[in-house]
Order: structure tokens, then sequence, then C-alpha cells
């Protein structure tokens, strides 16, 4: 939720015309780095030294004499971490802390060639090498002796030494490359009416790394864009500095809310990553290199042209070069080494994949039971209700409005009476109001960020003139965590929930509508440094006040705006201030893949739009597409009409009902799903090449997605529309529509027609997925439910799934073992139930009642039911021979008993 009452654009001009939002070339770092000279680093390679982690170098830069720290360190889980520092900083430089989860586990380092020219160095099996170059610098990556990856290929290595102010002039010239007309920028840097000072002058770093074979290439969230990552010689760099844009452009690279510096290179045998850490503003330019060879070429040289490679030039404000390559060498193995290193994502208590009803906002408590009541008058389910801002005395967070939420706590009572949920906002300002006791405790502990000049910093926001919390600080997060607390909470109970909005920070009058850079945190760190971990440190201190109210045995749910790295590990994310069309409905599938691959899984986008109003079909079709997402909330700003899934009439109720019931019909598959995040990184939302790395007309999709490895979802995100094109990977695939049951081969587009009732979602040969059976009001009704499971075989009639069960709320699943998993496989027309590990304690009553095998060639003479213990018994079972497809009903099999399912 942005700035109130403004109009529907992202870039919004003041009354001189200018831009409320910078571009690349307003930032004077990034016009320093582009403009300046590729400059010559040598390695000095006699300065080697061999360690417990790695290898350390020297570097000089031969025209200022700058010498860096170059550390190199192998680690583990076969990702290599590339660290430059200044040799002699007058102070130590920023680095990221709280992201990386913990020591990495590196490896020694051995040489294995020596020149004058480079030096090789190995590890472990020697499958894997890094060469250093003495000049001009770079360092190579090897795997088998084939060249993946190469650090500053093209010289763009770049490192401003910080600087005494006293001593400003010609050493900060020189430090920085620039000419004397560049001066004024790198002391003092003015955007609009705002003035930045810097208090150790340029501090900027840069530098570029070549994906070699590589010409697609992924990630950089948060940007309203397309899956793959564009070339950006042709505008704008991605910009990753966390901004409150309202209804942002579509299409555009500018930074919106959240930030992470990953990108992700695949091709048919390989995938790798490059983690770039730092939390300062920062530019990512990518370069494809042409795959075809230019004429007049030698042979040589030809050939080697005809091999394509990606370019990918890193530039940020300060801090220093912490880079991460993780060399996979399969999209899991990516995904699973960089959740080793941020972190996996948080396995989230079952009620938050249910669906979420939410405006700007609720006007009462009255208000708030009817809409409750309107889902089950219209049997719509849903597990939680949101208040915005004004649920709160006067935008201060903590408290409640005595005249419209007199009693809260009987209103969450209400609530969870029924199994459903509170959220409540939570921003990080705070109102500055002397007579509040929560300011003043803030104020007097010294929680507050500084301005420049040591006073606390105040900006606008939506309490009017406001204070922001300093959540860098250890102590201030402590001390936020334990506002949560049931004691200090007044009005809120345990089923009271969380989201952290404004917090890039938003500021109203600041530059960029955003924190000064020259503010200044606990332990004298300027902003600008840790700009982009802001929210970071919000979330994490919410998170945890949720875990300590709970005395650490609940699981916590908190959705935020803004985001790094790591933030997984705290709840989830969505897409912010959306507007209510088919662009961004058509968007939000690209965005959330693209949040997905970049560690960020639970996610999703507002249904409807968060402004404007819009038409039936959009919203239906909003609905459908968003039921297939992490994240299911339906949103809207306050000036909105009303829109409550029943206030469009029956036909539009009937169909989001439909939409909402089949999600949470699907729940028990999305629940194993993020099970599989939280232990192993597989996003639940996945683009089809994690799916299908070697098909390459999958590369670029981003309209279709995964499911996990059973489902591919194509939904409708275009108006009027009667057949879509269905990419169906895998020439050795089939696949089923899951409605019709129906069967098709694999490699091929389908053109299907369909109607606004239509959402095209199939089963993927060789998968067994478990869905619930019947109808609920929440998911606390999941457990009641008996299961149905659906074989699709494969051609050679195979198949296999997976089950994870839990409490859906508790840490026992951590720390008790008490979850269970089962496996079903399916050979020889047998479906087989056991248990998937050892030692695991849950227990539940569930059972299988339904089974249906897809894509059955004969109708069986017999269904044999064996469990384990008892006399075999012969099912009734139906074989619908049009569908090649077998049901057997009434079987009432727990769940967690091992037994066997014969067709004779």
């Amino acid at each position: 939720m942005a700035e109130v009452s403004r109009p529907i654009v992202s870039v919004i001009p003041d009354d001189e015309g200018k831009e409320k939002f910078k571009k690349s070339g307003d930032v004077a770092f990034y016009r320093r780095q582009m403009e300046g000279p590729n400059l010559q680093h040598r390695a000095l390679l006699d300065t080697l030294v061999l360690t417990e982690t790695g290898a350390r170098f020297e570097l000089l830069e031969p025209d200022t004499q700058t010498k860096l720290l170059l550390s190199v360190s192998p680690c583990k889980n076969d990702t290599v971490r590339i660290l430059i520092d200044e040799m002699e900083p007058i102070k130590a430089r920023y680095r990221v802390p709280d992201v990386i989860t913990g020591e990495l586990q590196c490896e020694q380092l051995r040489v294995e060639r020596r020149s004058k020219l480079c030096v090789s160095l190995s590890w472990s099996s020697g499958r894997h090498q890094i060469c250093v170059w003495h000049f001009p610098f770079r360092l190579e990556i090897l795997c088998e002796d084939k060249v993946m990856v190469t650090f500053n290929s093209r010289s763009k290595l770049w490192f401003e030494t910080l600087q005494d102010p006293t001593r400003r002039g010609c050493e900060a010239r020189a430090s920085s490359h620039g000419s004397e007309s560049q001066e004024d920028t790198l002391w003092k840097e003015t955007f609009r009416q705002f003035v930045d000072v810097k208090a150790n002058g340029p501090s900027s770093v840069g530098s570029d790394l070549s994906l070699h074979g590589f010409s697609h290439v992924f990630g950089l969230p948060e940007h309203a864009d397309g899956l793959q990552l564009r070339d950006t010689r042709d505008g704008d760099a991605y910009r990753l500095f966390n901004l409150d844009v309202f209804a942002y452009d579509l299409q555009s690279r500018l930074g919106l809310y959240g930030s992470v510096p990953l990108v992700l290179a695949h091709k048919e045998d390989r995938t790798l990553g490059v983690f770039w850490l730092n939390a300062s503003e920062t530019f990512v330019n990518v370069h494809y290199s042409p795959s075809d060879h230019q004429a007049g070429e030698i042979p040589s040289l030809r050939r080697r042209r005809r091999e394509p490679q990606t370019n990918v030039h890193w530039l940020s404000e300060s801090g220093l070069i912490d880079c991460l390559v993780l060399l996979g060498p399969g999209p899991q193995q990516v995904f699973k080494q960089y959740a080793q290193l941020t972190g996996f994502q948080a396995l989230p208590p079952l009620f938050s994949l249910g669906y979420h009803q939410c405006r700007w906002s609720y006007n009462d408590e009255a208000d708030v039971r009817a809409v409750d009541a309107g889902f089950d008058h219209h049997d719509i389910p849903y597990d939680a209700i949101w208040l915005d801002i004004e649920h709160t005395d006067g935008k201060r967070y903590f408290t409640w409005d005595p005249v419209a939420f007199p009693n809260p706590s009987g209103l969450q009572r209400h609530l969870e009476d029924k199994k459903r949920k509170l959220v409540v906002i939570s921003d990080p300002h705070i109102k500055v109001d002397p007579n509040w006791s929560m300011y003043r405790e803030a104020r007097d502990g010294g929680h507050f960020v500084k301005n420049r000049d040591g006073e606390i910093y105040r900006g606008s926001c939506w309490p009017g003139e406001s204070s922001y919390l300093d959540f860098s600080r250890a102590d201030t997060r402590a001390w936020y965590s334990r506002c949560f607390g049931l004691d200090k909470y007044k009005g809120s109970t345990s089923s009271l929930f969380v989201w952290n909005d404004m917090n890039e920070p938003s500021v109203f009058d600041g530059p960029e509508q955003t924190m000064p850079k020259d503010a200044v945190h606990y332990g004298g760190w300027e902003h600008r440094e840790l700009h982009n971990l802001y929210g970071f440190y919000q979330h994490m201190a919410t998170a945890d006040g949720l875990i300590t109210r709970s005395g650490g045995s609940e699981r916590p749910f908190v959705l935020t705006r803004s985001f790094f790295a790591g933030s997984q590990r705290f709840g989830a994310v969505w897409t912010g201030d959306n507007v209510a069309s088919w662009d961004y409905l058509k968007v939000s599938v690209p965005m959330l893949l693209s949040l997905s691959v970049a560690g960020i899984a639970f996610c999703g986008a507002d249904v409807g739009g968060f402004v404007q109003d819009p038409d039936p079909e959009l919203l239906v079709r909003w609905y459908q597409v968003a039921a297939l997402q992490p994240f299911f909330r339906g949103h809207s700003a306050k000036e909105m009409k009303r829109r409550e899934p029943w206030l469009f009439g029956q036909e539009v109720t009937d169909r989001i009902r439909t939409a909402i019931t089949q999600r949470y019909c699907l729940l028990p598959y999305w629940y194993t799903l993020f099970h599989q995040a939280h232990t192993c990184g597989l996003p639940p939302l996945r683009p089809l090449w994690v799916e299908f790395p070697t098909e390459r007309s999958a590369f670029s999709a981003d309209h279709q997605f995964m499911i996990g490895g059973a489902l591919l979802a194509c939904p409708v995100t275009e108006a009027q529309v009667k057949e879509v094109n269905v990419l169906l990977p895998g020439s050795n695939e089939v696949w089923f529509d899951v409605h019709s049951a129906e069967e098709f081969k694999g490699g091929r587009t389908l053109a299907l027609p369909v109607t606004l009732d239509t959402v095209p979602v199939f089963q993927r040969g060789g998968s067994v997925l478990c869905r619930a059976a019947g109808r609920v009001s929440c998911t606390a009704d999941l457990q009641l439910l008996p299961l149905s499971i659906t074989v699709a075989p494969n051609p050679q009639g195979l198949a296999d799934g997976e089950l994870y069960l839990d409490d859906g709320h508790s840490f026992r699943f951590r720390d008790r073992k008490s979850f269970s998993r089962r496996r079903f496989s399916f050979l020889s027309d047998r479906l087989i139930c056991r248990a998937a590990g050892e030692g695991e304690t849950f227990e539940c009553d569930t059972v299988v009642q339904t089974l249906t095998v897809l894509g059955l060639k004969r109708k069986p003479s017999s269904v044999i039911v064996h469990v384990n213990g008892a006399e075999d018994v012969s099912a009734a079972f139906e074989f619908l021979e049009s569908r090649s497809t077998l049901t057997v009903k009434d079987l009432e099999l727990r769940v967690l008993t091992d037994w066997e399912i014969q067709m004779c």
C-alpha cells in the first residue's frame, strides 16, 4: 500500500517535470563506472597464500597503486566465494551480515600448475579448478578443464577506496578515476531537491562475469518483467534498490519493493548461479553474445564465436565485492546450494496456504464479522481476514481504534471459534508522539535511525511525522519482537498474525520516497550501505516476535512487501501495489517465477489488482490464476468498489467458489511441496526448464509453469480468449488433462479450446497426486477429510509421488520429528503405499477413500486391496473405457498404514 490518492503511474513527475524515481543515468556511481576506463588490475601471483579456507592474492591497479586483497574460497557444496576488499582501508567497509546463515564449510586448495602468467588451483577430487591470471587479472572457474565462468573477463573490476574527508580533492579524483568536473558528485550528490552527503566519499564497487555457453539467464527480482532477463544494451540496467512504487510500470527494469542479487544461468547440460552479496544500491547489466560468427574471421575464431556467452556486469554503490558462484550442475543442485547459503524456505503454517481476504480497509468489527459470515453463507472457504492501517488508534501500530475495534480479542475469538485467523498490518515507521509509550520507549532505547547530524531522523508516512526503527541493530529487533507479546500487545491473541508493509522503507517526503542514504544506523553505518536489508530485518524481527510469543512452539506467519536474499526464512512476500488490468495479471506469472527461482518460494500477487476495479471476467480469471500460485490473497484499495466474491452475480460467485475450492482440494500437494522447499530448496512454483532442463523450447516460457513436478498450469491471462496454446514438454512424456482425463503425448504445443470455466492444468505421466476429497470452510477441516489419489502412469506404466503430513502449525515436526512422509509407487498395475522415511512419529486418522488411475489401457478383472496384517479384499471399481480411467471408491485405507492395491 503506497501513498494514497495519487495518479496510477509508477514514475510521477513533479511540477517541474522531474521524475520521482531515478534511472541508471541519474546515478553518479553508475555513470562513473560505465564511462570510466577499464582498469588493468594485476594479480600479484607471488603473494599467493594458501589458507584453511582457500587462497589469498594481492591485486594492484598500476595507475593509482591501489592494492586490493582477493580471497578465493571453494566450499564443500560446490560453491566458490570470491571476496575483494581494500588491503588497508581507513576503516572497515560494510560486509553484509545475517544473510548467509552460518560459516561456510570451505575446502583447502592445492596448486596444480604455476607460471608467470597464471596459477591453477584445485580442490577435493580435482574436478573443478580455479585459474588466476596475472595480467590483466581475471579468475576462471573450470569444470573438467572447461571454463564455465570468468570473473573480470572484460576488466570491469572497479573498487573505489574509502577516503578521509579532511583530505578531499586529488585523492578522491584518483580513487574514482573521474575527471575534475565529476568531483562534486564524489562527495555530494543532488537529486531533485535532495542532497546526499557521502561521509567517506565515493565507495562504489563492480565487476563483470562471463558465463560461457549460456544464452538464458534468470533471477534478479523484483522487476515487473519477463522471466528471462533481457539484454540491457537497449535501455536501462536492472536496478536493485528497494522502493515504494505505486502501480509500477510493466516491462521495466527499475527497482521495486525487494531485491535478490542472484542470477541463474541455464543450458541443456548445466545450471549455475551467481550471487552478488551486496545490500547497497546495485545495477546489473546483461549482455548476450551473438552465437553466429562474423564474416571474415579466421576459422579458429569463428568456431569460438559460435559458443554463446552471457556477460553479467554488477555495479554497487558501496560495500565490498562478495560474489558466490553456485556450480550446480543441475537446477535442483543450484537451488539447494543457494538455500544452504541464505536459508531454506520456512515451512509455513497450513492456514497460510489457504485463501486470505483483505481490503484497505474493513471498517469495524461488525464489517469483519459480516464478511466472515458472507463466506459461510456462500459456502466459500477462507482462512484469514486482514486489517489495514485504519484498525489502529491514529496509525499507532500495536494499538486498536477504540471506536471501530473496541473488543479486538473478542473478534479474534469469534474467528478462532471457526478456526480462522486475523492478520493486522505493522509498518516500520513510528508516529512522533511523546505521549505514546511505544514512541518514548523507542526514543529512550536508542531504537531509531538518525540523520547525518546525529539527531533522530524524521520523515512523513501514514501517521504524519514519523521516526523509523533501526532494525539493523540486534537490540532494536529484540525490543520490537517483545512488542508482540500478549502482555505488551493489548487486544492481541495467539491467533493474530502480521503483515509488514511500507518497509523499503517508504518515506513520503524522502528522496525517491525512501530514507536518505546519508541517514545513520547503529554502528555508524550509513543507510546507503544496507538500504536493501531494511525490510529483511523488520521481517526477521516480526517473525521472531511471533515465535517468542508462543514460547518457540508455534510457526509464525508474516507477509512482507520489502525483502532481500534470505527473506524466505521468515515468511511470505507479495508483489505490491498492482493494477486491475489484464497486463498486470499476465505479468504476475513471470514475476512470481522470478521470485521462486531466487529462493522466495512463498509469494503471490494481489487478486483482482490493488487499484482500479476489475470487470467480472478479469476477476474470475485472476482467482483462477492465483489459486495456482503459492500465496493466495484478495486485496484492494479503499477507493475501489467492494470486491467480496459474492458481489458480482451468481455466475461469478460460482466460478470464484470453484477456483478457491479446487485450491483447498490441492492443499495436501501444496503442503508437501512446501516441505520440499523447506528441506531441499526446491520452489513449489517452477519454470518449465527446471523440470525439463534439456528442452530448449521451455527455456523462455513464462506464461505457463509447473506446480512441483506433477502439474503443469497454463492459466488464461487474456480477455475473451477462446483457445490457448499449451506447450506440453517432453517427447517421451504423456500428460493428462486434470478435468477431462484426456491423454496427450508430450513434445508438442496443444491448441486447447477454453471457456470462462476452463483452467488448463495437466498431470504429468509418472506422478501420483493426493487431494483432499470433500468441502471445507478452512484448512483446519482438511485433516478431517479423506484423501483422493490420482495415478498418472508414464509410458512405461510407472508413477510415484509423496505426501507430507504434520499438525500444520507447530515446530514439533522439527523438534520431535512429529511428521510423516508417505511414498506412493505404481508399477505392474500395483499401487504401493509405504513410509518414505524412518523414525517419524506423527499420528493421524486420515484415510485414502478414492483411487483414480488414468491412462489404463485395459479394464481389470478385479481390484485387490492388501493391508499388512489383514486378509486381502476385493474392491468395487468403475472403468470408463472412453477415458481409459479406473476409479476405486470407499477404500477407507489409513494413509499411515502400509498397503497395496493390485489391478488384476
